[in-house]
């Protein structure tokens, strides 16, 4: 992906990873448009950054990308870069007579269905474009899982082989497919805690890592992945899948 010169919008980009990467495009010279929900976050982090562009929008709502695709194709027709980022994730306790499929149904419809309805309104208008590119979040989680948080390792599982389909499908047309896995980042995902965890990765670093990456043109199979997260990525061909998640899941 060139790194600058683009015309991008990142979903959820109003805070965590979406917000710092969009913030870190935008200081690389790039046209950077941010959604999100709640327009005091957009009206944030547009004084943060003049010039860098907040629109209000809902992934859950096909209208709301409606509108935001003829607005898109009206104000920037140069557009040429798409970042699904939206997500969420929640624990769940399915061995709890109180559990009940809230919280997936919620997680389903952002971190899958936000994606897919993302990609079916937008792709089209960055088809043809130069430098185009179609990059989303999934998780390091995809590969070898949380239990405590089953239906967004499930989500960003689903995400990981949706874009393998994707990127083949597009495969000649010039649209270059990325696929992010954070490992665990400093950031608000799981609650304020998260943010400042000495276990998780600086959020500034994380950020740095994936422009190194994505400058240097190093992802095989359209992954974007820290070298960290290697022996989780390998962890079935490798022979350790089983002692990978009894580590990640004590007891």
């Amino acid at each position: 992906m060139k790194l600058a010169g683009n015309t991008i919008l990142v979903t959820g980009g109003t805070s965590g990873i979406g917000r710092a990467l969009a913030e870190a495009l935008h200081d690389l010279g790039n046209r950077v448009i941010v959604t999100g929900r709640r327009q005091p976050l957009l009206d944030e982090i547009m004084r943060a950054r003049p010039g860098l562009v907040g629109l209000q929008l809902d992934v859950n709502d096909a209208a709301s990308l409606s509108r935001l695709s003829i607005l898109l194709r009206d104000r920037f027709p140069e557009l040429n870069a798409l970042f699904a980022n939206a997500g969420i994730s929640r624990t769940e306790d399915m061995a709890s007579d109180a559990w009940a499929a809230d919280d997936a149904e919620a997680i389903v419809q952002t971190n899958i269905l936000g994606v897919v309805r993302m990609a079916a309104a937008l792709l089209p208008l960055i088809k043809g474009k130069p430098h185009a590119a179609f990059l989303a979040t999934s998780s390091a989680l995809a590969f070898v899982p949380r239990a405590d948080f089953p239906t967004y390792c499930a989500s960003k599982a689903f995400l990981h082989s949706w874009l393998q389909s994707l990127r083949h499908q597009l495969r000649s047309i010039p649209v270059e497919v990325l696929e992010l896995s954070p490992p665990y980042v400093q950031t608000e995902l799981t609650g304020a805690q998260q943010a400042s965890d000495p276990r998780a990765m600086p959020l500034t670093d994380y950020v740095a890592e994936v422009l190194r990456i994505l400058d240097a043109g190093d992802t095989p199979r359209g992954e974007v992945l820290l070298e960290r997260d290697f022996a989780r990525r390998w962890a079935e061909r490798d022979g350790c899948y089983d002692a990978t998640f009894a580590a990640m899941n004590p007891g």
